[in-house]
């Protein structure tokens, strides 16, 4: 199980679910109720083909790709991931380490185990941080200031965990917030040693540090964890509470969440300078449409006054190319480097970096376009169109939801 003889992410998936136990693999691997949407977002992918051009010069290809005032070397970056401590010690700097290595971001969760402040500095460049709103306006807006004074330069709100969801495998198993090792958790757990192994030398659940300074002097890991739970969800929170945050935050601020044209422009109203189109990874409403889907309509509906960035269901190069087509900047990922931690620490992490980027880079050059920010929709094919009705389909032309609602006005397309 060398992580370097991964061909691809579903390699290291597979290792990973060898190494951790059941109910560790299923926290990262699972989504909610029957856990369609997962399913639906890796299907939008292929309703989607790429129109290879020949005798094109594509013998130097580019990828690097500017976000938010800064050029990063590939256009996909880490998605938050609460707890990565529990699948490797020390994963959270792991994969700040490895963004900074592969020059892409990596967006710390406010879920880590690791704080902000011991995070940012290990890539102060390539660190962004994310938050949930709590139920305490003083916390939330204790969190910008702290993200400021750790040097942090992108803050992002996810927005789409109004409650808790039914997670039905983490139910099954057991799983609980503080993770606590249950008798059916040992036994299963001890078919993997070196997991056990190192879940005790690291000395057993970790700490959620940053919300130990909210809780009292010296409480332990569970304790830590219990405060969160009672901190978040925040069903009470508001267009009102971003843009509180918008006004407290003077750099740039991404919301991660929002599926409705409506919102996204609602969004861009407030001032926020980049939006993630995210389900949450088809962990929190099964019935939700899939980012890709929602794509076209929400850059119509911002225009260029928002960057746009894609997450949920990104497993292969080619989704990132087939999301740069329909109008985001950005893709993000989250699950792939989980389990490239927890095959092989920070090689697995960096594996599956290289992966990726090296999928992108077979892709351009197939489709012969020699540069990432060359794509458009006219690299793309809808699966199922009889043929090229428009040589060079703007945006608002392209499928966005199968149907939905939603199709944009042309009035309001934009290239990205």
């Amino acid at each position: 199980m060398n992580v370097d003889t991964a061909v691809n992410l579903e390699d290291l998936r597979s290792m990973a679910r060898r190494k951790l136990p059941r109910i560790a693999f299923d926290f990262i691997d699972g989504g909610v109720d029957d856990e369609d949407c997962m399913r639906r977002n890796r299907e939008a992918f292929r309703r989607f083909q790429l129109v290879p051009r020949y005798l094109v010069d594509v013998s130097r290809r580019d990828q690097s790709t500017e976000l938010l005032g800064r050029r990063h070397a590939s256009p996909f970056g880490i998605s938050p991931t609460g707890l990565a401590g529990l699948f490797h010690p020390g994963a959270d700097e792991l994969l700040a380490q490895a963004a900074k290595a592969a020059d892409v971001p990596f967006l710390l969760s406010s879920a880590s185990n690791a704080s902000v402040e011991t995070v940012a500095k290990l890539a102060p460049e390539h660190v962004w941080f994310q938050i949930y709103g709590t139920r305490e306006e003083r916390i939330n807006l204790d969190l910008v200031e702290r993200a400021r004074d750790a040097g942090v330069r992108t803050l992002v709100v996810s927005v789409d965990v109004p409650v808790n969801s039914n997670r039905e495998r983490n139910r099954r198993n057991g799983f609980s917030r503080p993770f606590r090792m249950t008798p059916g958790v040992v036994l299963e757990a001890l078919g993997h040693p070196a997991w056990v192994l190192r879940y005790l030398r690291s000395g057993g659940i970790p700490m959620m540090s940053n919300w130990a300074p909210y809780g009292r002097a010296g409480a332990s890991a569970a304790e830590v964890a219990d405060l969160y739970g009672t901190l978040t969800p925040a069903p009470m929170i508001t267009w009102r509470t971003l843009e509180r945050i918008r006004a407290d935050w003077r750099g740039p601020l991404a919301v991660k969440g929002l599926l409705h044209p409506d919102d996204a422009r609602q969004a861009a109203a407030l001032g926020v300078d980049a939006i993630v189109v995210s389900n949450h990874g088809g962990r929190q409403l099964d019935v939700a449409p899939t980012p890709l889907e929602m794509l076209p309509a929400i850059r119509a509906a911002v225009g260029e006054r928002v960057e746009l960035l894609l997450d949920s269901g990104v497993r292969r190069g080619s989704d990132i190319v087939i999301a740069r087509c329909l109008g985001a900047r950005f893709a993000l990922f989250g699950r792939p480097t989980l389990f490239g931690a927890a095959a092989g620490g920070a090689r697995g992490i960096a594996r599956a970096l290289q992966i990726v980027r090296n999928e992108i880079d077979m892709v351009l050059a197939q489709i012969g376009c020699a540069s990432f920010d060359a794509l458009d929709a006219r690299h793309l094919r809808s699966a199922g169109a009889e043929a090229f009705a428009n040589p060079s389909p703007p945006l608002h032309a392209m499928p966005a939801a199968n149907g939905t609602a939603f199709d944009p006005p042309r009035a309001a397309t934009s290239q990205p």
